[in-house]
């Protein structure tokens, strides 16, 4: 991970000049479709978006004082990466993005377990991303979370 700072300012301002307009894009994508009760913040080094204590005070069961992330994120050596507990967590998300995904990206879907990689910027879909982001919400996430991850 190549990130640089422990605020949001500092990575966004630490991302490689040819990658700064995409990862800001998807940043603020990821930032206007947040549901509610969700929050901006550093996660594990990464640019996150988690539910917070004041929601969530336990934080998250491998490291309580960090709060329950959700999705990240991150600036790697060849890609960027978007990472999504909820398509990790809930089979009919995972199968509404992958069969949604030709129909907003041309390129081949390059997908791990929650990470979605980005190897070529123009081809990154802010708009399925956004419709992502919409589709769970913070009381979800929690009783997903606590019913089948945290074990």
């Amino acid at each position: 991970m190549q990130q640089i700072g422990n605020t949001i300012e500092l990575i966004l301002k630490s991302i490689p000049e040819h990658r700064q307009k995409a990862f800001n894009q998807l940043h603020q994508v990821v930032v206007s479709n947040l549901p509610e009760g969700f929050e901006s913040a550093i996660s594990y080094g990464m640019l996150g978006y988690v539910v917070p204590h004041s929601i969530y005070p336990a934080g998250y069961h491998c490291k309580p004082a960090e709060p329950l992330p959700f999705a990240c994120i991150a600036n790697q050596k060849n890609s960027i990466n978007f990472y999504h507990m909820g398509i990790y967590a809930k089979a009919e998300l995972l199968e509404w993005f992958v069969g949604e995904y030709p129909r907003y990206c041309n390129q081949k879907l390059d997908m791990g377990k929650s990470c979605i990689r980005f190897k070529k910027m123009d081809d990154i879909p802010f708009e399925l991303i956004g419709k992502l982001m919409q589709k769970m919400s913070v009381q979800e996430w929690i009783g997903i979370y606590e019913t089948t991850m945290k074990k």
